[in-house]
């Protein structure tokens, strides 16, 4: 899919990823997550824009078909824990996520439904 608009990744981000995506082996997760990785431009996480999504970032979003607002965390899949609030990095929606900013919208695949439409509103950071 070369539509795709690029990404920005943190640095320290795509060093853990790369090593998660080799650890998974051949799954259609982690060819997912690899192919967002290869079209991602690299930043240093301290350069990082605030209003782009990386790893452990809270993200609130709208959903454009009911206008209701989410709010969930991206996190490495040992953090998810009991996933309240929170999404994995190898689900394919918490890739989808990675290295998109405010104002971008997604389409977000949900198993035996349409896809919803999702614009991301707010990015806030854990340091």
């Amino acid at each position: 899919m070369s539509d795709m608009p690029a990404i920005l990744v943190a640095e320290e981000d795509f060093n853990r990823l790369t090593t998660l995506i080799e650890k998974q082996g051949d799954s259609d997760v982690a060819d997912g997550l690899d192919d967002e990785l290869s079209r991602a431009t690299l930043v240093p996480l301290a350069e990082m824009p605030d209003d782009v999504v990386t790893m452990n970032s809270t993200v609130r979003f709208r959903n454009e078909d009911s206008g209701q607002e989410h709010e969930l965390t991206l996190v490495y899949p040992h953090e998810v824990g009991t996933g309240e609030g929170k999404i994995s990095i190898l689900a394919p929606a918490g890739s989808a996520l990675l290295g998109l900013s405010v104002g971008e919208s997604i389409e977000w695949p949900i198993r035996g439904r349409n896809n919803i439409h999702l614009k991301i509103i707010n990015v806030t950071r854990q340091n």
